[in-house]
């Protein structure tokens, strides 16, 4: 099954038509024909069946013939993570965590961030992407980035954790991930969090934890925070 992503269907929703860049890939790169189906997602948890219409390369209209609503996962995690100094970096764990099961993304500028602006649209589509090759049907969050200082003072629901690279005590991370709970892991730059942002998380009660033996880069930190938390949940 190969599935596509467009926003504004709803349950109600008869009939569409494909943007130019969507209708082209339909038509003239799978060939699709009139009376074909193809299964849609609005990223919101509804999958939809529709069938072809019109195959126009510029305009691909479709009728839904049957819709129907999948339930969230019973946990969610948000995963603040700095930018990498190499874009690719960030796009790959953008990729690999959306596979995997995250549900909201903030990238955080810290003290010992080198890059400090990110290409949002570009982002994106690489979550969309990865949504419709996963076959998901929720679109995860990507939310702007946020000083740390403003991330850090906001409320948060369920549990928090800090990973960090400090000589001092942490707890390992799997040991203190709880299933079907709203988690939200804090994972730093090239350079690590400072010693003052550290010290701000836990005194906002963020827990500090280990990934384990070995020094991780940003975003393969994040991939394991990641993938912890959905293999928790996947063993119930």
């Amino acid at each position: 099954m190969q599935l596509f992503y467009n926003p504004d269907i709803t349950a109600s929703t008869k009939s569409f038509s494909f943007d130019k860049e969507e209708s082209k890939h339909i038509v003239k790169v799978l060939r699709k024909n009139v009376g074909d189906l193809l299964q849609i997602t609005n990223g919101k948890g509804w999958l939809f069946t529709a069938t072809i219409e019109a195959n126009n390369p510029k305009k691909c209209t479709v009728a839904i013939t049957n819709n129907a609503f999948q339930s969230p996962r019973p946990y969610q995690l948000h995963l603040a993570v700095a930018p990498t100094k190499m874009n690719d970096r960030y796009a790959w764990f953008l990729e690999k965590a959306t596979e995997i099961g995250v549900t909201h993304i903030t990238p955080i500028i810290c003290d010992h961030s080198e890059r400090k602006t990110i290409k949002l649209e570009r982002f994106e589509k690489i979550i969309q992407a990865a949504m419709k090759q996963s076959l998901q049907t929720y679109l995860p969050e990507l939310r702007p980035a946020v000083l740390f200082s403003e991330f850090i003072n906001q409320p948060f629901a369920g549990n928090t954790f800090i990973a960090h690279c400090e000589e001092q005590a942490k707890k390992s991370l799997k040991s203190v991930l709880k299933p079907e709970t709203h988690t939200t892991i804090l994972i730093g730059p090239e350079g690590d969090f400072s010693v003052k942002e550290i010290e701000t998380a836990l005194k906002n009660n963020f827990i500090p934890v280990t990934l384990g033996t070995t020094r991780l880069r940003t975003e393969t930190a994040a991939i394991v925070a990641c993938h912890s938390l959905a293999f928790i949940n996947e063993t119930l």
